[in-house]
């Protein structure tokens, strides 16, 4: 799964010392969750941010995706050209969205821009995010439209599929207000809508349901004078069918309109990090949390958890096949294995956390094949045995290309000659995995 995580958030320029002139000390609870959500994009590591903005171009049929190599951007129309954000683009997932996009008979592509410059409600949460992460990264900007809320979902579907297919680890921001109607000293006269609105969105972004935003009509949306809900439908759309923990950081509306900042990651990923968090601060397993996906509680399977620190190895532990009651327990045992016990790496310390990524892989049953004309480096891992001896290797790992290397590999984890392997003495088995960034 390409995308590691998902976040709403606001885009009030006051939110800035420099337009607020104290102002922005009444939302500091948004604030200091914008910079929470900075911090987990620092973690996620992403390599593009795909950010949906309702201030990008906008059409009543058609999805804009911001074309070109690089854009910048400036707050003249508050009153501050001093401030300046740029990005660059992808321009590879920008043409996998648009042919995914075709594919799939939705109305999206790069033509028809107005407006070259980003908007605001692209770079704020860019500003925030810049400060924190200072890894060079390329960013996707799509509009939105009149088009109904189901196709907002489809074209979520489209990018996430795009992201998979273009090999990119993507975060998606879903820029927006919610409803503009919560106060008459707000910028718009309250409506009742307005509070109801704000209630049933947070409600969602907390559960996590999001599939749920797509039940909300066009004339309440409209009587609410919401301004992001087509960029939470699109969100939910990437994020569909993943098993998700969603956490609704903070909500307030000091002005007069609704400011929501919400996370979302998948809920495997997210287990494996609290848990080695959690034995690192208690020095006992974390015991199994309450409102995980069912699938994490009622599934048994093997499993194994990596460990990265700045894109080299820095642990990994796991399990063939279930040994525990439930894949969540495999997960919590296989993340503190991995953190502390893999014998190739030192202890992990609780200072790294901030520069560690987590994957969780989730192993199918292993097979038995007659020979490696039926595995794929790409699609299958390996297990070779012989006597009390096995290796195992993932798929789809980096730097191995070919089955060949796949099986050498394996092979030398085991401690089995090569020759007792091309003599056909040991047993060679494929697996399948999912995995979870």
């Amino acid at each position: 799964m390409p995308i590691a995580g998902a976040f709403v958030v606001p885009h009030p320029p006051l939110i800035f010392p420099e337009i607020g002139h104290g102002e922005q000390f009444r939302i500091q609870k948004t604030i200091d969750s914008y910079k929470d959500v900075a911090k987990r994009i620092k973690v996620m590591q992403p390599e593009t941010i795909v950010i949906i903005s309702p201030h990008s171009v906008m059409y009543r049929d058609y999805f804009h995706i911001s074309p070109g190599v690089h854009a910048s951007g400036n707050f003249s129309r508050y009153g501050y050209p001093e401030i300046i954000l740029e990005a660059d683009y992808d321009t590879e997932l920008v043409a996998e969205i648009e042919r995914k996009a075709h594919c799939n008979k939705i109305q999206a592509g790069t033509e028809g821009e107005r407006e070259k410059e980003l908007d605001h409600g692209t770079m704020i949460p860019l500003r925030f995010i810049k400060e924190a992460y200072a890894k060079k990264f390329k960013i996707v900007r799509i509009g939105l439209s009149g088009l109904p809320l189901s196709e907002h979902y489809r074209l979520g579907k489209t990018i996430r599929e795009a992201a998979e297919k273009a090999g990119r680890r993507i975060v998606v921001v879903a820029s927006g207000d919610l409803s503009h109607r919560l106060l008459d000293s707000g910028p718009y006269e309250y409506a009742k809508e307005g509070p109801e609105y704000d209630r049933r969105i947070t409600d969602i972004l907390a559960e996590g349901n999001l599939s749920k935003a797509l039940d909300f009509s066009d004339d309440f949306c409209g009587k609410a004078g919401e301004c992001g809900h087509r960029s939470i439908s699109i969100m939910a759309g990437c994020m569909d069918g993943m098993p998700l923990k969603a956490e609704l950081l903070s909500y307030e509306g000091p002005f007069g309109v609704g400011y929501a900042v919400a996370a979302f990651q998948d809920a495997y990923v997210s287990l494996a990090r609290e848990a080695l968090e959690y034995y690192l601060r208690k020095g006992i397993n974390l015991p199994v949390p309450a409102g995980l996906p069912e699938e994490l509680l009622k599934k048994k399977a093997g499993a194994f958890v990596s460990l990265k620190k700045y894109g080299n190895l820095r642990g990994c532990i796991g399990t063939i096949q279930e040994t525990k009651n439930c894949v969540a327990e495999e997960v919590i045992e296989n993340a503190v294995n991995a953190g502390l016990w893999d014998p190739r790496f030192p202890q992990v310390e609780a200072t790294e956390l901030g520069h560690i990524i987590c994957t969780v892989d989730v192993l199918s049953a292993p097979e038995p094949v007659t020979s490696a004309e039926e595995l794929d480096v790409k699609k299958y891992g390996v297990i070779i045995s012989m006597g009390g001896r096995r290796g195992l290797l993932l798929p789809n790992l980096e730097g191995v290309e070919t089955v060949e290397e796949q099986i050498g590999i394996s092979l030398k984890k085991a401690g089995i000659d090569e020759k007792d392997y091309r003599e056909g003495k040991c047993l060679l088995e494929r697996f399948e995995v999912v995995r979870h960034y």
